[in-house]
């Protein structure tokens, strides 16, 4: 492979060099340039280049196909030029662009994204903590630790650390999605925790700070009051870099950060904030005792859609606020939800035992979903793909959610849905009653009705199961001539027409410059899977990624054509760079209609970039596809 360095210097140099450039941004895979003039473009020596693919004029820029690694190239242009870049070129978004981003949105869809954001990244440490609290609730209700012992005094510290010091964690992640400092974000988290601050939760006289009156709440294991500083620490912060010099700005600027915030936590948005939540608990309340079934019934049912739409991290502080008034009812109603979609992935598996594909895909959805609360590969590969299935999910998480509501069940220490949590749950008699109501409903409705249409044919993995010679032939049919080898297939990532590559109008992706492959035009825009591994390429732009299987297959999804113009306008990012996801999994949400209202075409190429290291990339056919339909085969 060609060096960065040398390639970013030749394409420079044959662009019609650094004075010919108004601006450079970069996509998932080419440079694109605006040229003052793009007669003074060398364009055959740029082609002929070994690390550049190709090189091409479209929709009023210059475009140079570098390959996945353009990002590099694209850093060494901008270290070694004086280049001016634009939105979208895949660096992160400074403050302008998050600002620009929030005016584009609701209001309700910007606070969502900014809760999402920050409690995204701690997931992790909160499942580990919260199966810690479960295993401990094990231990000590079979009489195998004493509570009064030393160890579980250790272990209890391991679990409850994360929640203590909540605002400390919440204050770095937040910061980090805002883009700002996150360790001072994390240093003013600290100080309502720090215990000079705590003692004075102990005087009984009043208090002040500087003649204000000063109200003294415990913050340990509190969420709103530090997502409500952080949204105003974030314009602080940008507010004191653009204006303080750049010879002082190490010090200055987070020590007035922390001079600012600390004190106005503690006399205003701590004390708005507990009010705030105060206000949402005593509105649950209200809403319980009205009626707990109806309570239950409905958040059961709306919590997959929820899900879905990629807000129901936006529940989590409130379940995290309950907790610290003992007991949060709302996770206990929607594991009414999980088990119910549990028992449907059961109930297709069961129903359809001699479809390997469709077998597979429910069995290893249940496991995951029993065993890790886990059930995205259910929600996305089977409900939203057989629409039948989805009056079934509504019933039996309904069933679920009002049983929990009936018997007052409530999650005790923050876990997620699963048969391994259910410790973390009481009264547990009746909470497993619940679950196992909706459980048992979803796989026998499942069961008995099926799905809206029998797995096509080619969803199979292989034409022997076919049912009949006809059947059969039609697979065989469908792709061209393989060669000898190991076939893998390649499922396909949306719904909608496959086309073959030739027939995308773009010569970088018609030409197979990037590599062979096919490309989908969706009907909608939920862009799943096509098959497990692991994400290797996100762009804030979010209109492409990149994902490499277990068999070393490197596939880019391109979701239309030029929309990286669209600076991620109409598109949400559902996983991170380095994720692994199984197949069936939400990668990708977009717009179709906007973007087509937007100028741009939708049409989405899959490619194998790495195409040069398999002996054969087959294409289907076009046709009507589903997610999941098998649409490329390569054979290693």
């Amino acid at each position: 492979m060609a060096d960065n360095k040398e390639t970013a210097k030749f394409v420079v140099e044959h662009i019609g060099g650094e004075e010919n450039v108004n601006s450079l941004v970069h996509c998932a895979t080419r440079l694109r340039f605006r040229l003052k003039d793009t007669d003074e473009v060398d364009e055959e020596a740029l082609k002929n280049n070994p690390g550049i693919l190709t090189a091409v004029e479209s929709g009023g820029q210059y475009q140079v196909v570098i390959g996945n690694h353009v990002a590099k190239v694209y850093q060494e242009i901008m270290d070694q030029y004086n280049i001016d870049s634009e939105a979208g070129n895949g660096e992160d978004t400074d403050a302008e662009d998050v600002k620009k981003s929030a005016r584009s949105k609701n209001p309700l869809a910007v606070v969502f994204e900014y809760i999402s954001g920050t409690f995204s990244p701690l997931i992790p440490a909160l499942a580990g903590s919260g199966m810690i609290k479960a295993l401990l609730a094990v231990l000590t209700m079979l009489n195998w630790l004493s509570p009064e012992s030393s160890t579980y005094a250790v272990l209890e510290a391991a679990s409850n650390g994360l929640f203590y010091f909540f605002p400390i964690f919440i204050g770095v992640s937040a910061a980090r999605f805002l883009k700002v400092s996150p360790f001072v974000g994390g240093v003013i988290g600290a100080g309502l925790l720090e215990p000079s601050f705590t003692a004075l939760l102990e005087t009984s006289q009043s208090l002040d700070f500087m003649g204000l009156p000063l109200i003294i709440s415990d913050y340990a294991s509190t969420v709103f009051p530090m997502l409500v500083t952080m949204a105003f620490y974030a314009p602080l912060e940008r507010f004191l870099k653009k204006y303080t010099p750049d010879i002082i700005q190490l010090f200055f600027v987070p020590m007035m950060s922390i001079l600012i915030m600390v004190p106005l936590s503690a006399l205003i948005f701590g004390p708005f904030s507990q009010y705030v939540s105060q206000l949402i608990a005593s509105g649950l309340v209200a809403l319980l005792d009205f009626s707990s079934v109806l309570t239950g019934v409905v958040f059961a049912s709306i919590w997959p859609f929820l899900v879905l739409f990629g807000v129901h991290w936006g529940v989590s502080p409130i379940s995290i606020d309950n907790l610290t008034r003992g007991g949060d009812p709302l996770n206990a109603m929607a594991a009414g939800a999980t088990f119910a979609q549990m028992g449907i992935a059961f109930g297709i598996f069961l129903r359809y035992r001699k479809d390997q594909d469709l077998s597979s895909l429910s069995l290893a959805g249940t496991i995951s979903g029993l065993v890790a609360g886990v059930t995205e590969p259910i929600l996305y590969g089977l409900v939203l793909r057989y629409r039948r299935l989805i009056p079934i999910m509504v019933v039996s998480s309904a069933l679920g959610g009002g049983m929990v509501g009936l018997f007052g069940a409530e999650m005790y220490s923050y876990a997620f849905n699963s048969v391994l949590t259910i410790p973390a749950y009481g009264p547990i008699p009746q909470y497993v009653l619940s679950i196992t109501a909706s459980f048992i409903l979803g796989a026998v409705l499942a069961f008995i009705f099926g799905l809206d249409q029998e797995p096509e044919a080619e969803i199979a993995t292989t034409t022997a199961t076919a049912v009949n010679e006809e059947a059969a032939e039609a697979e065989a049919n469908d792709s061209e001539d393989l060669v000898e080898g190991t076939q893998v297939t390649i499922g396909s990532p949306l719904e909608g027409e496959f086309i073959p590559l030739e027939e995308v109008e773009d010569e970088v992706f018609s030409s197979g410059a990037m590599g062979l492959g096919g490309a989908v035009i969706p009907m909608d825009g939920n862009l799943v899977a096509p098959f497990s591994g692991k994400i290797t390429a996100t762009f804030p732009t979010k209109h492409a990624i990149g994902l490499t299987d277990e068999n070393g297959i490197e596939l880019l999804i391109h979701i239309g054509m030029d929309t990286v113009q669209l600076d991620g306008k109409h598109y949400t990012m559902h996983v991170e760079e380095n994720q692994e996801v199984e197949q069936g999994d939400l990668l990708i949400t977009f717009d179709v209609e906007a973007i087509k209202e937007a100028g741009y075409s939708v049409v989405t190429p899959l490619i194998v970039t790495n195409t040069d290291d398999f002996k054969q990339v087959a294409s289907a056919k076009s046709r009507h596809v589903e997610p999941s339909d098998k649409v490329l085969t390569i054979v290693k």
